[in-house]
């Protein structure tokens, strides 16, 4: 959960308290990484998951009993998956358990309002008795690191990864399935297609739809607005209704840098076409070495545009984690004086 601060925000509203679960520690395998949140309702409805099976069973319960407190506490429970929970992950996870109260209502309100910004880093005194004193904002400097650190009485959380900036051009059946299937996942995506007419009437909050009539010149930033499109890091997608205006998205994106990939959607016949008027173009391998057409991931062969979407997103992620650094867990370390129960 890369935002759970809007949840928290929405149950307060409705219910007056809720309480978050974290991950806080992980030794060997389980579920979810450190730093997996949830947030659960006193009715148990939830937002979230650390993972499913008994321990999130397990878990809901604690943050059940800890809304219904609303004493504004947190709270470290561990369980060996094993030995505890007859899970067969065979690690041990320390969760961290929060209420919130209404007390807290304008904070959380502008954590949340922060949070739409992008990653933010927080942190927090906890007292001996779990108490939490107000999260402070830190700088965007500090936004790097592990998800949670809990150090004697100080609590350092950081909140949402870093998305990553995907530039897709074309708002056609597999456009528009592709946006929808990357709505929950981490990327921030730029939206553009020539025609007026072409977007849906709404669009998920990770997405910035743009009407332009020369497309390309976005990539350039000799559009007329104020810079072009991000490209540190970014992912291009093209799938137009227009050919040729795939081709001229294509030669201005390989001339981009910073641009990680550029992916056409199209047949092998397409592919080679396009690869062959790219190398016209002037394109040499290495440039066209980060030209994929088709794209998606192999074993998917319905051309419903939900599932080309499906495989799509799959490479979009493959691709993601391959760039980053994934950890499954930090150091273990729980340096804090409360105790884990």
């Amino acid at each position: 959960m890369r935002d759970p601060w809007s949840a928290v925000a929405a149950l307060l509203e409705r219910h007056g308290t809720c309480a978050m679960v974290s991950v806080l520690a992980l030794e060997g395998s389980g579920p979810r990484e450190t730093g997996a949140r949830m947030v659960v309702a006193p009715d148990g409805s939830f937002h979230g998951t650390i993972g499913g099976g008994t321990l999130e069973f397990e878990a809901i319960a604690l943050a059940r009993k800890c809304a219904v407190a609303a004493d504004d506490r947190l709270a470290l429970h561990g369980f060996s998956l094993g030995p505890d929970l007859g899970q067969c992950c065979g690690g041990r996870v320390t969760l961290a358990v929060e209420s919130f109260s209404t007390v807290r209502r304008d904070e959380v309100g502008r954590l949340a309002a922060t949070a739409l910004s992008g990653r933010i880093a927080t942190r927090a005194r906890i007292a001996a008795d779990g108490t939490v004193g107000p999260r402070e904002i830190l700088s965007a400097d500090a936004a790097d690191g592990p998800a949670l650190d809990l150090s004697g009485s100080l609590l350092i959380e950081r909140f949402e990864m870093p998305a990553t900036s995907l530039l897709l051009f074309g708002a056609g059946h597999v456009g528009r399935a592709l946006v929808l299937a990357l709505a929950p996942l981490p990327f921030r995506i730029s939206w553009v297609d020539s025609r007026s007419d072409a977007f849906p009437g709404h669009a998920p909050r990770n997405v910035v739809s743009i009407h332009h009539t020369d497309p390309p010149s976005l990539l350039t930033g000799a559009s007329g607005q104020d810079s072009a499109l991000p490209a540190d890091g970014a992912e291009v997608l093209i799938m137009t209704h227009d050919h040729a205006l795939d081709l001229a998205i294509a030669d201005t994106a390989l001339h981009r840098a910073g641009i990680r990939g550029v992916g056409m959607i199209g047949s092998r016949t397409k592919a080679a076409r396009m690869r062959s008027r790219l190398r016209a173009a002037g394109h040499g391998e290495e440039a066209l070495a980060r030209f994929r057409c088709p794209i998606g991931v192999s074993g998917i062969t319905s051309k419903e545009p939900p599932a080309i979407a499906l495989a799509v997103a799959s490479e979009l992620m493959i691709r993601r984690e391959a760039a980053t650094t994934f950890h499954n867990k930090e150091d273990g370390r729980l340096a804090g004086g409360l105790r884990v129960v």
